[in-house]
């Protein structure tokens, strides 16, 4: 089964023969997101996620995606404390249903819903939440968790045809922020594109209108907004600096 990783180290099929005696204890850290610089996040994410943090997109051809970025370096997330505590006002879905997720069989035609057994949440003492009932059946949390994750990947088809508008359109161009250390050393985030405002303003009447009753102008302006987000973690993690981005005459 192919699967996004990240912080998943050992993600397998949930089981009632297996994992019948599983239980996970609350929350209590995010630990497990300290080492992951950007994460995936869904359209229905965009007006929450822009409060806190710079939307930009990733990947090539047909394999773009959105994700929000969390840190300056590839193994750090500022949003993440010592503690563990989630430290911004939103946490991204893809972080909240941790350690659950869907995995595709190899010829994409079965989604199963996977754990990752190695996450330190999991016991076998009945402590926390079960996954199933005294008689192997799925049990109430299990079938919430079954909706949530059932819910991100609808709307995760979404993701990808809004991505798709924008390609047909050629409105992403890649992009990088440079910006200076409290020491004057030069420093810059890159690999990401984002929307390219000239080329947003070129558009046709006609074009503006189909992204208007989609509701693709909307998740655009999300993400043009959430841009001023990157210089903001910059400024709050460094120290006092500027930062720029080569992308247009745009300015974070």
């Amino acid at each position: 089964m192919t699967k996004q990783l990240l912080y998943y180290e050992r993600a397998v099929p949930v089981s009632s023969e297996k994992h019948r005696d599983w239980s996970l204890q609350a929350r209590t850290s995010y630990a497990f997101a300290g080492h992951s610089s950007a994460v995936p996040i869904v359209v229905a994410e965009f007006p929450m996620a822009a409060q806190d943090s710079g939307i930009v997109f990733t990947g090539a051809g047909e394999q773009i995606h959105p994700v929000v970025v969390l840190g300056l370096k590839p193994d750090e997330n500022v949003f993440v404390d010592e503690a563990g505590k989630w430290m911004g006002n939103y946490i991204p879905a893809f972080v909240r249903r941790y350690p659950f997720m869907f995995a595709k069989s190899p010829d994409g035609s079965q989604f199963f819903l996977c754990i990752d057994e190695a996450y330190e949440g999991w016991n076998q003492s009945g402590e926390g939440q079960a996954l199933f009932d005294a008689d192997g059946k799925q049990s109430d949390f299990l079938r919430n968790i079954m909706r949530f994750v059932t819910e991100y990947q609808g709307v995760a088809t979404a993701t990808s045809a809004f991505c798709r508008q924008l390609q047909d359109l050629e409105l992403l161009d890649p992009m990088t922020a440079r910006f200076k250390l409290p020491s004057g050393q030069d420093a810059q985030l890159s690999g990401f594109k984002a929307i390219n405002r000239e080329k947003l303003k070129e558009l046709s009447g006609d074009k503006l209108s189909e992204l208007m009753k989609s509701g693709a102008l909307e998740l655009i302006y999300a993400h043009l907004l959430s841009l001023r987000n990157i210089g903001l973690m910059v400024a709050r993690v460094k120290g006092e600096v500027s930062a720029t981005t080569d992308q247009g005459d745009w300015v974070i």
